[in-house]
């Protein structure tokens, strides 16, 4: 209900969402550290002219940042699911607002989302072959340093294929593994 914090959180999420999750590893890991040296040399603190980026450090931020904006569009959408009879009663109750969103609308918007929630993690377990770019050894990294010394394509991405589909397989097993434990009828 806040305007401002309403209109920061949907430029946030509108922006993040529209660029490629790509080019945003690349801002994190070549950009970010020009813009802290930029400030470095502007305000004359050497501490920040000689900032040196941490290429794993740089992925989780690019990744988390990424995937927090489509995260918040999932949980919004689950909050707004569920009935404002629903806040209504617990509000009649006498719980204040975080109470009744604490105790009544969260435990039914988490049985909502769960299978989004569940679909963005593997999504997320998927795009992590995208750190390879900004000098991550994650498996697709090693897969091309594998190739590159064995001469050997076919059987290198078979296996880093495999490897992939088996983490998502894993991972849509234990997603519907929870929406089935936590599933109450209506």
């Amino acid at each position: 209900k806040v305007k401002i914090l309403s209109g920061i959180a949907t430029v946030f999420v509108e922006v993040i969402r529209g660029i490629p999750l790509m080019v945003q590893l690349i801002f994190w890991y070549f950009a970010f550290p020009a813009v802290i040296q930029g400030l470095g040399t502007q305000f004359n603190i050497v501490s920040l002219q000689t900032f040196k980026t941490n290429a794993v450090a740089m992925a989780i931020i690019g990744l988390t940042i990424c995937y927090s904006a489509y995260m918040s569009e999932v949980y919004r959408a689950g909050i707004q699911s569920i009935s404002k009879g629903q806040m209504e009663a617990a509000r009649s109750l006498g719980m204040n607002y975080f109470q009744s969103m604490r105790y009544v609308i969260l435990p039914q918007a988490v049985r909502v989302i769960l299978p989004p929630v569940g679909n963005e993690f593997i999504t997320l377990l998927k795009d992590s072959s995208l750190v390879s770019v900004v000098a991550v050894a994650d498996m697709t990294r090693k897969g091309r340093e594998f190739m590159a010394a064995n001469f050997d394509p076919f059987q290198t991405w078979i296996m880093i294929g495999l490897l992939y589909l088996v983490m998502t397989l894993l991972a849509g097993r234990l997603v519907a593994f929870l929406v089935c434990r936590y599933k109450l009828d209506r």
